[in-house]
């Protein structure tokens, strides 16, 4: 039987947005056990599931714990759980992220930060041909599931490149993601990691593509 999102997960956030202390949360630490135990659960029935069409060689569920350094929020706790998705590197590039909370359940495909090197070879593959790329993500399958490419961007053409290019729109941006929102009501239901399984299978094609960029060279010869 496939695990679902506990219920109860959205009371447990939505008072401890209210109630952002050490104290509250001291206070409460058993519930939170409590639903971190099964999210780690579903965490890795969706692990498992993702298997079956990928090779994910890593699954890191965030702790609750903010790192209040260097912010100007000092509230000491998350008000949502995380869950990052790893693919085998070097070969198969792109990662998946699943987040819940309370109004702000999504999840996030794609390439966040890429690498220095990883980015201007994108770049050049774009500024090269970058029809296969927009007949992938243009895919009327892939945009029901998807949406639009998303991501930082620069506000001009990046050094090396025209501004006029015709594909300059994609050659300025610096990520490349893609994201899926979800209701509460939607993130309990008993078919809820059926269907992350399924979107996330639906950015294979996307995946395929930008794998085979970073491991060959403009050539098409492998770098591996």
């Amino acid at each position: 039987m496939t695990p679902s999102i506990p219920p109860e997960i959205f009371s447990f956030l939505n008072e401890l947005e209210k109630n952002n202390t050490r104290e509250w949360f001291s206070a409460n630490k058993a519930r939170f056990k409590a639903i971190e135990a099964e999210m780690k659960i579903v965490n890795q029935a969706l692990y498992m599931a993702m298997q079956k069409h990928d090779e994910i060689d890593k699954m890191k569920m965030f702790r609750i714990y903010r790192d209040v350094r260097f912010s100007k929020d000092k509230t000491p706790y998350k008000t949502h759980f995380g869950c990052s998705f790893h693919r085998k590197k070097p070969e198969l590039r792109g990662g998946y992220y699943l987040q819940i909370g309370p109004g702000a359940s999504f999840l996030a495909t794609g390439f966040w930060n890429p690498e220095k090197e990883d980015l201007l070879r994108i770049r050049k593959e774009l500024a090269l041909d970058a029809d296969e790329f927009r007949a992938i993500i243009g895919d009327s399958k892939f945009v029901k599931t998807w949406g639009q490419l998303q991501g930082d961007e620069l506000k001009t053409a990046p050094k090396g490149f025209s501004k006029e290019h015709k594909d300059i729109d994609l050659i300025r941006k610096k990520q490349f993601i893609f994201t899926k929102t979800y209701t509460d009501q939607e993130v309990v239901s008993a078919d809820f990691l059926v269907q992350v399984t399924r979107a996330f299978k639906d950015v294979r094609p996307y995946f395929d593509y930008m794998s085979d960029v970073l491991t060959t060279d403009l050539n098409g010869v492998s770098l591996l």
